[in-house]
């Protein structure tokens, strides 16, 4: 089965498919670790030794196998989408990426994996996200360009090396047809929007994940 990307309003997924990425995201935080309690408006998650409470809303993703399938069998029975405790269950490994807003901890992305690790769990307070559109991609860095709103824009390059991840639709197919040694150019393309997981070094920006959100569309 697929992994999907889904959106959440207040619990219950509302659109299935690739939804549209918020462009910029300076702050985003990550922690990995085990569910322990879900409701419609919040996941907690075990990290280590202790549980961390993040709220969820129309603006939360979620990325798991069989997502999508959900949302669309509950949109066929009548309802609005699947609840989310039917794409996440207690006691799932998960990766959420998140921002502190007002002393809360929101929930921008909740990612399922398959595993927490050995320590039962980690965060990652320097990791970044920018989401925005491809303007420039070559083997060793990418450009992207996009709205950090209120009107401004932004552009940003990143470094790109053997250690970056590269996620999309086809990307795993294409990836083992080559043998496992596919060039990013092969599957990031100028026009593609995608959502970049970066870390700062001195004045660099170096790719960790690059997640393809949407295609750019062929010209005719």
């Amino acid at each position: 089965m697929k992994r999907r990307l889904i959106a959440l309003a207040l619990g219950v997924v509302a659109v299935a498919g690739w939804p549209t990425a918020r462009l910029l995201a300076q702050e985003t935080k990550t922690a990995r670790g085990t569910v322990t309690a879900l409701a419609a408006d919040s996941v907690t998650v075990k990290v280590g030794d202790h549980d961390m409470k993040f709220g969820v809303d129309a603006k939360t993703s979620v990325e798991a196998t069989g997502a999508g399938t959900k949302a669309r069998q509950a949109q066929a029975a009548g309802q609005a989408g699947a609840k989310l405790t039917d794409v996440i269950k207690v006691g799932q490994p998960v990766e959420v990426s998140y921002h502190e807003m007002g002393g809360a901890m929101h929930a921008a992305k909740i990612r399922a994996v398959s595993s927490v690790g050995a320590s039962g769990g980690s965060m990652a307070s320097d990791t970044k996200i920018a989401n925005g559109t491809v303007k420039s991609i070559a083997a060793a860095s990418m450009t992207i360009a996009g709205s950090s709103g209120s009107g401004a824009t932004f552009t940003q390059t990143f470094t790109i090396d053997g250690t970056t991840k590269v996620v999309g639709r086809g990307a795993g197919t294409a990836a083992a047809a080559a043998g496992g040694k596919t060039a990013v150019t092969d599957l990031v393309a100028n026009g593609d929007k995608v959502s970049v997981s970066y870390h700062t070094t001195g004045n660099t920006l170096h790719a960790a994940e690059i997640r393809v959100t949407s295609k750019a569309t062929p010209a005719k």
